[in-house]
């Protein structure tokens, strides 16, 4: 496998502001042949939006699963908020927040009425057999999140009632109740349409905002990993590329010009002549690797039909990185 600036793994060093430290983190099912993650090492920051990248197979789940304590690694260390994944679990699922790709709601209870069960088991607050009586910082809290996420008229309602977004954020809700050091998002936005998936990361944002909560994303949209501070992609278990988006673009991927002119055999002979690199496609796109795309056609002299700039996109070097691997 070729490596590149972006595709070495990093060693991390754990200091006061790594939320996340994870090295040589291992996991082998018995009977297999292979690492379903094999020894992959990473830190992420206190309030980073993180986001775990990969084709089906690549380690995600089994690393979200690692990370959030429903899966033991074979070997290796991970520390979440301070508390050591083999030695402190219950420390673990105290410093996080989960919302796995499918929703895990009862949906004969009301909105509220999941989210209590939610408190109450995870010892926040006592049992009360209606919201009225619960203490008075539960109900602000759910009235605070609630209104952060925009369904605060709805949390009275049967969870039956909801629409797939509103059910997401019913889980944001829920997952938040106990202020989470980290809030883990497993496809937060599978199944939902675009509208949907747009208003979803709205409101996310807004709570990264609010709770200065670190956010640790996997998903297959890579339009939602473009925001992200740090990305990390997986392959067959390892780590091939990590970095920031726009680093690893850089590292993997370049900035292009596309033109056309009516007389294609004449720009074709002239941009040979001049010694311009370009490829057919059938259009003619010639990379800028740094140059500037008006003094290149400035020194065209064939009349052009179309002009028009490329900046790949973080999908152009996840499929790179993919395909080197």
């Amino acid at each position: 496998m070729q490596t590149t600036a972006a595709s070495r793994e990093v060693q991390p060093a754990p200091s006061d502001r790594d939320t996340i430290v994870v090295k040589e983190l291992v996991k082998r099912y018995r009977g297999a042949e292979l690492n379903a993650v094999d020894g992959i090492s990473f830190t992420v920051q206190a309030g980073e939006l993180f986001a775990l990248l990969g084709p089906n197979g690549a380690g995600k789940t089994t690393t979200i699963s690692i990370l959030t304590t429903t899966l033991a690694p074979t070997s290796g260390l991970a520390l979440i908020g301070g508390h050591d994944l083999a030695s402190d679990p219950s420390g673990v699922r105290r410093t996080v927040g989960i919302i796995f790709q499918k929703p895990s709601l009862d949906l004969n209870l009301t909105a509220e009425e999941n989210v209590r069960l939610h408190a109450i088991l995870y010892r926040l607050f006592p049992y009360r057999p209606f919201f009225a009586l619960m203490p008075i910082a539960y109900r602000d809290r759910v009235r605070e999140l609630s209104a952060i996420l925009g369904i605060e008229r709805e949390m009275f309602k049967p969870v039956k009632t909801f629409s797939g977004g509103m059910k997401r954020k019913l889980e944001i809700v829920r997952s938040l109740m106990h202020r989470p050091r980290v809030l883990f998002l497993d496809e937060p936005t599978s199944g939902l349409d675009a509208a949907s998936r747009r208003a979803l990361w709205d409101y996310l944002r807004q709570v990264r905002v609010e709770t200065k909560a670190t956010v640790f994303l996997t998903t297959h949209y890579l339009d939602e990993a473009e925001d992200a501070d740090r990305i990390c992609i997986l392959d067959k278990g390892r780590i091939v590329a990590e970095g920031t988006p726009a680093a690893v673009k850089q590292d993997l991927t370049h900035e292009y010009l596309v033109v056309d002119a009516a007389d294609r055999d004449a720009l074709r002979r002239e941009l040979v002549g001049r010694g311009v690199e370009h490829r057919e496609t059938p259009l003619f796109e010639i990379p800028l690797d740094g140059l500037g795309a008006h003094a290149i056609l400035k020194s065209i002299d064939t009349p052009l039909t179309m002009v028009r700039t490329v900046a790949p996109s973080l999908e152009d070097a996840y499929l790179k990185v993919l395909a080197r691997s």
